[in-house]
């Protein structure tokens, strides 16, 4: 009787915790192969791929890129110029899901068990986002069953000798450089840090409000609107209140020196969006 085959695949986001996740899988189940991907929409920030690389000497194994057959050019096209926004997640859903879903489709079809470890923490709600399709897919949450929380996660990157993404030093997410989730101060970050890329921004949000589009990358106004000087002002004195009234309630955190939390999303108090980019 043939035995079925078993698969282990593991998803990088270019983010903290998936990253520590394939850590902590390195260390604590060497027994079991498994592939590590990353689905690259093409539109990622450098520093993302500089912390993959050293991601991968770590592991001592390539991690596989997923990249689209299909860019978020055609894509945008594909939905007549409209943006994508909190509400119409389609670049997550096409630039993602749909590779990785491609990806493993043959070997599903094919009676393959395939093992999918995802980096949800015990402090956090799992989310239905990452329930399987298909029942020869089994997804799997170590982090969970483990207990670890997110300063168990800074404590296996700290350990592995990796640290933090350098992003981190001031914007919360991986994923797009124009990630529609991104908070008002991560944007004026992105000018000032990638000035290409928050151009680019411009430009296709420019195309698209010209098409019809109902959404702007940033909620309220445009990019052209958030980089007046005087805006980005507001926005500075905006982040300084609320970094101020944190202090005021919590302890410094030694790993940030302006005591900034490392979400900033946990500073605004919203949704830390979608998990395929951001975990």
């Amino acid at each position: 009787m043939k035995a079925k085959s078993v698969k282990h695949v593991l998803g990088l986001s270019g983010g903290r915790d998936s990253a520590a996740l394939a850590v902590y899988m390195r260390q604590h189940h060497p027994e079991l192969e498994i592939e590590y991907f990353f689905t690259d929409t093409g539109k990622e920030l450098p520093e993302v791929y500089e912390f993959l690389g050293r991601l991968e000497g770590f592991l001592g194994q390539e991690i596989r890129k997923l990249n689209p057959d299909r860019d978020f050019d055609f894509w945008l096209k594909q939905y007549n110029d409209f943006l994508p926004s909190p509400q119409t997640r389609w670049c997550t859903r096409q630039l993602k899901l749909r590779p990785f879903e491609r990806w493993l489709r043959p070997m599903l079809e094919d009676g393959t068990t395939v093992y999918s470890y995802v980096a949800i923490r015990s402090d956090e709600e799992y989310r239905a986002g990452y329930a399987s399709k298909h029942d020869n897919l089994v997804i799997k949450l170590p982090f969970k069953d483990a207990g670890i929380d997110k300063p168990g996660v800074l404590e296996i990157l700290d350990g592995a000798g990796l640290g933090l993404p350098r992003y981190y030093e001031w914007r919360t997410r991986s994923g797009c450089t124009f990630c529609f989730f991104q908070q008002k101060i991560e944007w004026v970050r992105l000018r000032e840090q990638h000035p290409e890329a928050f151009e680019e921004a411009k430009a296709y949000e420019k195309d698209a409000v010209e098409h019809g589009s109902p959404f702007t990358w940033s909620q309220g106004e445009s990019l052209e609107e958030l980089e007046q000087p005087e805006r980005i002002a507001q926005i500075r004195a905006d982040h300084a209140d609320r970094l101020e009234r944190m202090r005021a309630k919590v302890q410094p955190n030694p790993l940030r020196p302006d005591s900034e939390p490392l979400d900033i999303d946990d500073l605004y108090g919203q949704a830390k969006g979608c998990l395929a980019c951001h975990k």
